[in-house]
């Protein structure tokens, strides 16, 4: 506490660089990286009522997981492909 009074009172903070706008809170790839962070958070909360209040073991959980990243993969692949399958040769 004593560091950061003293870093903000003796005007330490003057002497550092701004942050580049690629790497601000509010850039693509923070905000990518804070969803991708919510996306593991629910998943391993997830993983944890399937096992803890559902009583699935763990390997079950796993392939839970498994088959719809699998499922989402494969319906994400159709839905890009199906703009192109409706253009007429």
């Amino acid at each position: 506490k004593a560091a950061f009074i003293n870093f903000i009172s003796d005007e330490e903070w003057k002497s550092i660089e701004p942050v580049s706008s690629w790497f601000g809170p509010s850039s693509l790839l923070m905000s990518s990286m804070s969803a991708l962070f919510k996306l593991s958070m629910w998943i391993r909360h997830g993983h944890g009522y399937l096992t803890e209040n559902l009583g699935i073991p763990v390997w079950g959980s796993y392939a839970v997981f498994g088959l719809a990243t699998l499922f989402l993969g494969m319906v994400l692949g159709l839905v890009s492909e199906l703009p192109g399958a409706l253009v007429l040769p």
